[in-house]
Parts: structure tokens; C-alpha cells; sequence
């Protein structure tokens, strides 16, 4: 990954310990703190290295960066002076939110991701490298292959009593699914409706069971 890929990456996690952890930082948790931490480093890293290599098996790479907010409206005027790093202000916003109105708000909506077609994407045997863009089709499945790493790292996380682990996980996939801007959700949806309801579906399951326990 690029320097500033990294970089943005980090800071997700960075953010997604913050969201998650706020009430025990404050506290100081420690033991509590260690275990969201770890958690956040595997939640975030795995799904992003997964996208990787998963857009590389279709002969794609897959470019993240934080979430970035530009237009609000559908006209010409409808839209911020410059994209705005919404991947920041939202989760921070509800995070201290939720602290000053003493209720848990958690928004995990931290990175997008790019998707480019690499030069022998389009390669012959026996012909010149020509240069192909990524289908909508293999998009949706690059996005699915996160959503679908932390369902499975939430249900690795109930199977071995890693609660906080679990949770996260799924709380991670349910907002990232949402199908908004160009989070995960919206690259799904476009790319293969039937592959996003079946992944919405299960995923809501998933967070809903982790609100219930």
C-alpha cells in the first residue's frame, strides 16, 4: 500500500478504538481498552487486506482512503466548497454525542475504496496489454468480500468468547453495508442487487443479535 493509503488506514482504526472505546477511556479501562484496540486493529486491517486481495485475484487493485463527502443535493449548486473527511466528523460527531447525552452511539463509517483495473487485466496470450475498467459485477464482489471477512471474524468472535470482538465486527459490517455515498453498501448494491440484499440481510441479522446479547 501507498504511504497515504496507510496512513488512512491507521487512522480508521485509530478512529474506530476512539467510537468504540470512548466510555472506557474515559473510565480508564485499561484491560477493556487493550481487548477494543486489538480488536479494532483485526476489524479494520483484515477487511482492507482482504479487499486487496481479492481485487487482485480479478486482476484489480483496490485503493482506500476515509471517507470523503462532496454532494448533498442533485443540483449543479448542491454541494460543499471541497469534499469534506465525513469518515472523521460523523463517527466523532455521534461518538461525543452519545457521551454528553450518556447513551451509546457508535457510527463506523471510517473508509471507502477504489477499485482499477491493472495493465494485464486485459492481456492475450499471444497479444498486446490493453486496458480494461473493473465491471460493477466484480466491484460488488470486492466490497462483498469485506462485508463478508467480518461477518465471518464476528462469528469467530461468538464461537470463541471474544464478545467485543464479535460485536464490532458486525456493527462494522451493518454500517458499512448501509448502501450510501460510496460506502461499501452503495458499490454492492450497484454492482449486484440479489448479492446485496442476501449480505444486508445477514449482516442485520448479525448486528441485531449483537445488540440483543
Amino acid at each position: 500500500m501507498k504511504e497515504r493509503e496507510w496512513a488512512d488506514v491507521l487512522i480508521a482504526v485509530l478512529l474506530l478504538f476512539i467510537v468504540a472505546g470512548l466510555p472506557s477511556i474515559v473510565t480508564g479501562e485499561l484491560f477493556f481498552m487493550l481487548q477494543i484496540f486489538v480488536a479494532s486493529f483485526i476489524i479494520v486491517i483484515l477487511p482492507v487486506l482482504m479487499r486487496k486481495a481479492f481485487a487482485y485475484s480479478l486482476d484489480a487493485s483496490a485503493q482506500h482512503k476515509i471517507w470523503h463527502f462532496y454532494r448533498f443535493g442533485i443540483y449543479p449548486k448542491q454541494h460543499f466548497n471541497k469534499p469534506l473527511p465525513f469518515g472523521i466528523i460523523v463517527p466523532l460527531f455521534f461518538a461525543f454525542l452519545g457521551m454528553l447525552a450518556n447513551f451509546s452511539i457508535m457510527v463506523f463509517t471510517f473508509l471507502t475504496y477504489e477499485t482499477r483495473a491493472l495493465k494485464h487485466r486485459a492481456a492475450k496470450r499471444f497479444g498486446h496489454y490493453s486496458y480494461t475498467e473493473v465491471t460493477d459485477w466484480h466491484n460488488a464482489l470486492i466490497g462483498a468480500s469485506a462485508i463478508v471477512t467480518l461477518l465471518v471474524i464476528s462469528l469467530i468472535g461468538y464461537l470463541g468468547d471474544f464478545e467485543v470482538l464479535a460485536k464490532l465486527a458486525a456493527y462494522y459490517a451493518f454500517w458499512n453495508i448501509i448502501p450510501f455515498s460510496d460506502l461499501d453498501g452503495t458499490q454492492i448494491y450497484f454492482g449486484n442487487r440479489p448479492l446485496y440484499y442476501v449480505l444486508a440481510i445477514t449482516t442485520a441479522i448479525f448486528a441485531i443479535y449483537a445488540m440483543m446479547i
